[in-house]
């Protein structure tokens, strides 16, 4: 279930992307909507979460630097559309175990691999924190591929140009006990970490463009409570 804010925010962003970016969603029939999920995207522009967040149809968490806070009638809103306050001034452990008990809680959460904007648009190596979370949920991954966001809004820059923006939607990945185990790493949780991190970007990266993009019904993907 969606909260009224929220649903009210995710409408608003659909029409947005729509209107502007001629959003389309491929195969969103892949995408898991019920029970633990991460939503696994690669991390190109400001306008990423948002996209992401549009292509479930539950509401879905994010997590968000705590100096949005700080910006007026944003910071109002942020506590509204789930978002996880994140300080990233330091290691922030309890961000962190406020994702994990948000996947367990039979939630979806939006994680970037690659933990920041890309600057020129490429995948950027995963860092091993979305391992982690893994590790400790087992949660099923939901690969996703953002193409066009990063001509439309790029790190960097103060401009926004209307081109078209697609989300490929990935095949779930769940992992095995055994591939959870950190035994399977020698005992060395950190190495285990990074190489579920490295298994999620490499199927992000697996992630194309189809040659033809059907042409959406006014209808298609409009948001469902």
């Amino acid at each position: 279930m969606m909260s009224f804010t929220y649903y009210f925010w995710y409408t608003l962003s659909k029409i947005t992307a729509r209107l502007f970016f001629s959003f389309r969603v491929v195969h969103p029939g892949r995408m898991i909507e019920e029970g633990p999920l991460i939503l696994a995207s690669n991390h190109q522009s400001y306008f990423d979460p948002p996209l992401v967040g549009i292509c479930s149809r539950r509401g879905v968490y994010y997590l968000a630097r705590k100096t949005l806070l700080q910006i007026p009638l944003l910071g109002k809103l942020l506590p509204h559309i789930n978002v996880i306050l994140v300080d990233r001034e330091g290691n922030d452990m309890s961000a962190l175990k406020t994702v994990i008990r948000t996947v367990k809680s039979g939630n979806g959460v939006v994680l970037f691999p690659e933990g920041t904007r890309s600057p020129d648009g490429t995948l950027q190596k995963g860092k091993a924190g979305i391992g982690l979370v893994i590790a400790k949920t087992g949660a099923p991954v939901q690969p996703m591929r953002i193409f066009g966001s990063h001509e439309a809004f790029p790190k960097g820059s103060g401009k926004i140009t209307a081109c078209p923006i697609t989300v490929v939607v990935g095949e779930p990945i769940r992992f095995t006990p055994r591939e959870l185990d950190p035994a399977s790493c020698g005992g060395d949780e950190r190495v285990l970490y990074q190489q579920l991190s490295d298994r999620v970007m490499e199927a992000i990266a697996a992630l194309q463009l189809p040659e033809s993009l059907p042409t959406a019904s006014p209808a298609e993907n409009l948001p469902v409570s």
